[in-house]
């Protein structure tokens, strides 16, 4: 266990499981979430739910890691013994699961990404803009060769390592995410009629908050961190014993949130100044967007900008996806990174083909009506990320408490009051807080 690889800075474990939980949600999801929900109905209570259940989350997940310096598997194994092993297991399905089908909405980052150099990405006429996105979506060949190419990257900057390839192709790919949606969000807020933008993402507006605003945002909390993926404890395997885990889980969860406000900066005042709709979903980045950019000077410029936002968002959750399958080839078969990385890269090439013929040639297919796609992001969200992380609460706030104390205390002591807190939040709260979000979305 001593020789396993260890982050080289905090900055780049940082950045890293901040690239993780900065993936294409943030960008689609949240201003769609405050778009349907009103601000003060969803992003308060969101703040709220990311600095307690988001960092106890994180921080149990960072727990088994360290503590068992292995995959979840392995970790698992290795805290709460070999009866444990296959639960781990769940966590490393899922991430394999969510490849599945993410790997194709990268390959459509891509795409765009492209057409943007090509000068082809922005127009004002929506009907033509449908259509392409229609056409991106659909092409069965177009979305395979995408897809592919995307997971190629992915695989290419892994083979490299944790150090060489997760840690500095992060130090390079998130300060430039941010710097991206900074420039965009500078040319939206000089848009005129963008003040509205701002009114709707922070005026308040207490008439909206219900039960069901609240448990859209205790979902997208649990969503956007990457818990019960594997991620957190894969990426808590490789954290140094000197280093203290509460406070990098409060980072993580800090510039995951900034992530977020950037997002809605990014996209609702400039949608709202054009007159279009902020609660769009997937449409709203590849239909709305490239309309908004259509009326800007440099028009192919910032829609460059906008899919380089999309594109460094996919390929960080991507990369942190990826290493959970990858630790565990490595961990439990034995494998050379570079081997695992290519088996990896060819079982996801091929598994990943009926999410990208699921909006083509394939979409009459159903499983319980739903397409390969949308049943994909069912099962892995809907139920084995609640599962998981039910499995890792039982161990770190339910039968090995000890281990978690120990942890948390390695570097810094916390008084008896912080423990029990933690403890009664990550072990009584916490279940709660995942029960209540899988039966939502279950209904």
């Amino acid at each position: 266990m001593s020789d396993r690889s260890n982050w080289g800075s905090k900055l780049g474990f940082i950045l890293a499981a901040t690239g993780s939980a900065v993936g294409l949600g943030a960008i689609w999801k949240f201003p769609n979430m405050v778009g349907s929900n009103g601000v003060s109905a969803f992003l308060l209570p969101f703040i709220l739910m990311v600095f307690t259940m988001g960092v106890v989350l994180i921080l149990a997940e960072f727990i088994i890691g360290r503590a068992g310096r292995g995959s979840v598997v392995t970790s698992f194994k290795r805290i709460a013994g070999p009866l444990w092993a296959p639960l781990g297991f769940i966590g490393v399905f899922c991430a394999f699961l969510i490849m599945t089908y993410y790997s194709n909405v990268g390959g459509w980052c891509l795409t765009y990404l492209f057409e943007s150099v090509m000068g082809k990405a922005a127009s004002t006429d929506l009907a033509l803009l449908e259509k392409t996105f229609t056409d991106t979506v659909s092409t069965p060949l177009s979305a395979i060769i995408y897809q592919t190419l995307f997971l190629a990257i992915t695989a290419g900057i892994l083979i490299f390592g944790v150090n060489k390839g997760i840690e500095r192709i992060s130090k390079i790919l998130m300060p430039l995410l941010f710097v991206l949606m900074i420039i965009l969000i500078v040319k939206g807020l000089t848009l005129p009629g963008a003040t509205e933008g701002l009114k709707f993402l922070f005026a308040p507006r207490w008439d909206q908050v219900t039960a069901n605003s609240l448990l859209n945002a205790m979902g997208f909390t649990f969503f956007s961190l990457s818990l019960g993926m594997g991620i957190m404890i894969t990426y808590g395997s490789y954290i140094s014993h000197k280093e203290d885990l509460p406070s990098s889980a409060i980072w993580v969860a800090f510039l995951a949130l900034v992530s977020a406000l950037l997002a809605g900066l990014m996209v609702i005042p400039p949608v709202l100044a054009f007159g279009l709709n902020p609660s769009a979903g997937p449409g709203l980045t590849f239909i709305t967007m490239p309309a908004v950019f259509a009326n800007f000077p440099f028009p192919n410029f910032f829609a460059f900008c906008f899919y380089g936002c999309l594109f460094v968002a996919a390929l960080t959750s991507m990369i942190s996806l990826f290493e959970v399958p990858l630790a565990y080839l490595m961990d439990e078969w034995h494998l050379k990174r570079k081997s695992a990385a290519i088996l990896l890269f060819v079982s996801l090439t091929i598994c990943s083909i009926p999410c990208a013929l699921a909006m083509g040639p394939w979409s009459d297919i159903k499983i319980f009506g739903k397409n390969f796609f949308d049943f994909a992001d069912f099962v892995a969200c809907n139920i084995l990320m609640p599962v998981s992380a039910l499995f890792v609460i039982a161990i770190t706030g339910w039968f090995f408490f000890d281990k978690s104390k120990y942890e948390v205390n390695l570097t810094k002591e916390r008084n008896e009051t912080w423990m029990k807190v933690f403890r009664f939040l990550l072990a009584f709260v916490a279940p709660c807080f995942i029960a209540v979000i899988a039966v939502f979305n279950l209904m």
